[in-house]
């Protein structure tokens, strides 16, 4: 059986994951140096692998450049120092699957794993068993009427635009879409426009031939090439910066792309499904979003409704990702009492169903007893009123607080309000993004490193979900 070859010369990096992927049942194979991984390559292949780009002797790059040379479709996961942008670069340009900027979030890891592995046995022609329709679950009239427009579409062709916040599960469904197709058979290939560097976008989508910039040392398939036949998911539309825009718009117009250094047209034939959680109708006015390209992708529009809108799914939801979580881990599912599904089902869940499949994840890792109720909830969880602070009421609640512990003579004031105040805006920012640091990072207007140090400084590392 093929298995996931981790290659670091860092024995703690090796252990982490090897612990991770032993936790997942996935097979790994690990090696010190990539001179190791490259003798084991006269004899065995792997299915995917996950390297670190520097090391004593040959280099990540070194290695992915050999295995490219017999073995293109491998999916290479580069490691790199966050700051080293070059090495990124060359991990892209070199046809890395992936790279994975450390320090990493394991989970963060594991997720980039499984994908390769999707792609890895789709390509090899394996069969891939990816149960997404599980996750759309809601008796709300808002997602009936989502359920009804994915059975409407089965047979058509038509291009879809799905609008919906972060968390809602707008990927989900454009696989149930693609699932329900007479494209089925073929390849589903998703990309988030708005996670990869501008400069690395467009070799993303559309592909390069070998030489066309430094770096370039093999011909590369973009997703429009992957996505063959089948569907391609383009995530986060309305960050797309405008030359992109103007290429996807020719795409879409006469069928045709071009590698970048290519001279030849390659034929597209791959259904697009887009989606945002922006106005697309707003930055088309703004000027930010081109016009002609949003009636090209606005044929057919789905809103996804948040959860706030659809209240009475929480408790179906809740308790299928409680027993998910308990698959995941092998361990006995725990169950809600009623009061607490009902206390959740009055939260709004800022984050959607990503975070709520977050929070039970949590539960099922912390909460000792079988039964969880709602003093087992995180802190910000129990008492609706703290859940969230409407307005200006929140300056007045800090006023009244620091007042309080100015008469009752408290010591170092500032640092325990200011760290109460980051520590909510944190909290707040991550279940926002589903726990993504990168994001919640980005919309906090601090780095990441800084969101890194204080989440440990303000111990809430096992309260990100």
């Amino acid at each position: 059986m093929k298995s996931v070859w981790i290659i670091d010369d860092d024995r703690s990096i090796r252990w982490v994951l090897e612990k991770s992927l032993a936790r997942e049942n996935i097979e790994f194979k690990s090696f010190a140096t990539a001179d190791e991984a490259l003798r084991a390559l006269a004899h065995d292949v792997p299915q995917v692998v996950v390297s670190d780009i520097r090391m004593p002797g040959s280099s990540g790059l070194d290695f992915l450049q050999a295995l490219h040379q017999h073995h293109p479709l491998v999916p290479v996961i580069i490691m790199t120092a966050y700051s080293d942008l070059e090495s990124a670069v060359s991990a892209f340009q070199g046809g890395a699957f992936e790279y994975l900027p450390k320090p990493f979030d394991i989970n963060h890891a594991i997720e980039l794993v499984r994908r390769a592995l999707e792609q890895s046995r789709r390509k090899s022609g394996e069969a891939v068993d990816v149960d997404v329709s599980a996750n759309i679950l809601g008796h709300a009239p808002a997602m009936q009427e989502v359920f009804r427009a994915i059975g409407k579409l089965a047979q058509s062709q038509a291009t879809v635009l799905i609008n919906g916040e972060s968390g809602t599960g707008k990927e989900l469904i454009a696989r149930a879409l693609h699932r329900h197709s007479i494209r089925a058979s073929k390849p589903f290939i998703a990309i988030n426009t708005a996670a990869i560097p501008k400069d690395l976008l467009e070799s993303e989508l559309f592909g390069h031939e070998r030489g066309a910039f430094t770096g370039a040392v093999t011909t590369r398939h973009g997703r429009f090439e992957q996505a063959e036949g089948g569907t391609l998911f383009l995530d986060e539309i309305g960050d797309m910066p405008a030359d992109l825009q103007t290429r996807l718009l020719r795409v879409l117009s006469d069928g045709n792309f071009y590698r970048v250094g290519g001279h030849q047209p390659i034929k597209a034939n791959v259904r697009i499904i887009t989606a945002t959680h922006q106005d697309l109708d707003e930055r088309v006015r703004q000027k930010l979003f081109r016009e002609d390209l949003f009636h090209r992708l606005n044929v057919i529009r789905l809103r996804l409704p948040p959860l706030r809108e659809r209240r009475e799914d929480i408790p179906l939801l809740a308790k299928y990702f409680l027993q998910k979580s308990a698959r995941e881990l092998s361990v006995e599912p725990k169950q809600f009492s009623d009061t607490t599904l009902r206390h959740l089902a009055t939260q709004d869940f800022p984050g959607n169903v990503r975070q709520l499949e977050n929070l039970c994840h949590w539960l099922t890792v912390m909460t000792p007893s079988q039964m969880i109720e709602i003093a087992d909830l995180p802190p910000e969880w129990r008492d609706k009123s703290t859940a969230a602070v409407d307005g200006g009421d929140w300056s007045a609640a800090l006023a009244r607080q620091a007042a309080t512990a100015l008469q009752r003579g408290d010591a170092r004031i500032m640092d325990t309000l200011t760290a109460q105040f980051e520590r909510t805006l944190i909290l707040q920012a991550l279940h926002h993004t589903g726990g993504r640091r990168i994001e919640a990072a980005t919309l906090l207007g601090i780095g990441r490193n800084t969101l890194t140090r204080k989440v440990q400084e303000l111990g809430l590392d096992n309260q990100e979900g």
